[in-house]
């Protein structure tokens, strides 16, 4: 019941590729971020190579876990069994990884945490709690603010740009090479923009749909344009555009911290999956 990590995305993608695509909506962040390794390439999360690895419950056993780190990100994981998160902790100490946390469902990080405790002895701290919700029924914006929905087109590239840098700060997140990613959702149709008085005010993203599903990231308004309903109206927009393109499931994270988005897609039809925990490993 060991561990294989790999620094290659296609040997990651032979070994763990179905397991990840048996499960798109809990695999979501996983798959999103491996295709992105893929292609443009694994620089595409910073200079420093990715990690992968999967777990098997027996040699011949097919795949039931995995992870995917991007450093200096925490590492994505996949539900595991405990057995599968102990043996993971292990592996990461006896390597010296350096991975500063991992995000994960509650029940796994509970078990990282417990595992980092007894194979490392260093504390643990839970530094923010997510949500995933998954679109049930669209129900639109009513009333809806003035304004139209429109495709983002190149002319839009530094606002885009530049709202995707604010919003990765507002977060406190790094996003991917900005310049690079904002491109690839430009020519991918996949950037929408609420306009008002003829001027963008909002703004909405989706990922590529992979197996079936597509995630809603992200969603982003100017503080000093908040409160009139847009980030509702153009959530709805991007999302009715994913559902149009025949993709099955259409998926949104939340800040559990933060109880107006919550609300607010609540209201549009998003329906909860799973809490997830983004925990964070300290020095000894």
């Amino acid at each position: 019941m060991a561990w294989t990590t790999t620094q290659d995305p296609e040997t990651f993608e032979a070994a763990a590729g179905a397991f990840l695509r048996s499960r798109p909506v809990r695999h979501t962040v996983l798959l999103s971020v491996v295709s992105s390794l893929r292609s443009p390439g694994a620089d595409a999360y910073g200079a420093r190579a990715p990690e992968f690895g999967w777990w098997r419950p027996g040699e011949a056993a097919p795949v039931g876990a995995a992870y995917v780190w991007t450093p200096p990100r925490t590492a994505l994981l996949s539900p595991m069994p405990d057995e599968a998160a102990d043996a993971l902790v292990e592996t990461l100490v006896a390597k010296r990884s350096g991975i500063p946390g991992v995000k994960a469902g509650h029940a796994v990080a509970e078990a990282v945490s417990a595992a980092w405790q007894r194979h490392h002895g260093g504390p643990v701290t839970c530094v923010q709690r997510l949500r995933l919700h998954r679109l049930d029924r669209l129900i639109e914006p009513s009333p809806a603010p003035a304004g139209t929905a429109r495709r983002a087109t190149t002319a839009d590239r530094d606002l885009l740009l530049a709202w995707s840098t604010a919003f990765a700060t507002e977060i406190g997140g790094t996003p991917p090479d900005g310049a690079r990613a904002v491109d690839e959702r430009i020519a991918g149709g996949r950037w929408l923009l609420w306009e008002s008085g003829g001027r963008p005010v909002s703004m909405a993203c989706h990922t590529a749909p992979l197996a079936g599903a597509a995630r809603i990231a992200p969603v982003y308004t100017p503080p000093e344009l908040r409160g009139r309903g847009y980030a509702g109206a153009v959530t709805a927009a991007v999302s009715r555009s994913v559902r149009a393109r025949g993709t099955r499931e259409v998926l949104l994270f939340t800040d559990l911290a933060n109880p107006t988005s919550n609300a607010l897609y609540r209201r549009l039809g998003y329906r909860p999956v799973e809490d997830q925990l983004v925990l964070e490993f300290g020095r000894e």
